[in-house]
């Protein structure tokens, strides 16, 4: 079940997040625990900030979206550190395609 353990990504996550706001860090940690844990941290940010998107989306106009689209930020911002740490050689091809995200909402 998605947010059993302690996946590689949600400690990272708390590593990487520990200056910013309460709200926004729960909010973004929350998106992170709905995904199954894989193996690659940049991957499962990027899922999440996916998710968290998608959310802000769905209630597009209404002010309640403002924090998860603080969250996709937040995570899609995370994902890109992560992959410029772990390999920093696939970051630009990582980079556009999570550039494709979100369009389909336009």
């Amino acid at each position: 079940m998605a947010g059993d353990g302690v996946s590689a990504a949600r400690d990272w996550f708390e590593r990487e997040a520990a200056g910013a706001p309460e709200a926004l860090r729960a909010r973004a940690a929350g998106f992170l625990e709905d995904r199954e844990p894989g193996a690659d941290v940049a991957e499962d940010l990027a899922a999440a900030a996916t998710a968290a998107l998608a959310a802000a989306l769905a209630r597009r106009g209404d002010r309640s979206a403002a924090l998860d689209l603080l969250a996709a930020d937040a995570l899609v911002t995370l994902a890109l550190k992560a992959r410029a740490v772990e390999r920093p050689g696939a970051l630009a091809a990582f980079a556009a395609a999570l550039g494709g995200v979100g369009k389909a909402g336009r």
